[in-house]
């Protein structure tokens, strides 16, 4: 990933609420010196430092745990809040007109190793903390404890544990921090006014504070 330090974000509670907020990852792995990718969603049990954990699960029919058991190297790519950012964002357009479109965004890049296991408690574990975490802001969150035990025995033998250790983490925040206060309010201005493209105004502004 082409990482200007002007977009660079080094803050793991910054970088990690992103995850938190965009679960679902791309997994990149090389098998037989081809790419393979999947989407999976991972959560993290930590703070994403070096040696950290995430976890997810895949079902046993899903080739990727085969691949991964094989060669356990794998990139995790966490994407959202992108948006194109028109010229006319810029109050400096009616000045010189010395500006061109471009596309905010923000991907976080974690490279590591990732572990399979076939263990029935880990796997109940790892599905009870996924569940738990996305479950956590309804009214009344459904509990892996709310279906019957043999239907549960019969899910879980039906899936694969991930255990995903963090050795890199690369997190790009691109805001348009390159530009002059007055174009960044403008941009954040622009981004906020439209539904689809407000959660990239939330970051530029937050960049701009």
């Amino acid at each position: 990933m082409y990482l200007p330090s002007v977009f660079l974000e080094t803050d793991i509670g910054t970088v990690g609420a992103f995850v938190d907020k965009h679960p679902l990852a791309t997994v990149a792995l090389v098998a037989n010196g081809r790419p393979h990718i999947d989407h999976i969603p991972f959560i993290r049990l930590a703070d994403l430092r070096l040696g950290a954990s995430l976890v997810a699960h895949v079902a046993k029919g899903n080739d990727t745990w085969r691949l991964i058991a094989e060669n356990p190297a794998a990139l995790l790519v966490f994407t959202g809040a992108s948006a194109y950012v028109s010229p006319s964002f810029y109050p400096s357009k009616s000045v010189s007109h010395e500006v061109v479109p471009t596309w905010n965004y923000v991907s976080v890049h974690i490279t590591g190793t990732i572990r399979v296991s076939h263990d029935e408690s880990e796997k109940r574990q790892i599905v009870d903390q996924l569940t738990r975490r996305m479950e956590s802001d309804r009214p009344e969150p459904w509990s892996i404890d709310d279906a019957p035990p043999p239907y549960i025995e019969k899910m879980l033998s039906g899936i694969v544990a991930l255990f995903f250790t963090i050795e890199k983490v690369d997190a790009k925040f691109k805001a348009s921090q390159n530009k002059s206060r007055d174009d960044v309010r403008g941009v954040v201005d622009g981004l906020l006014s439209n539904s689809l493209t407000a959660e990239a105004g939330r970051i530029a502004e937050m960049k701009f504070k």
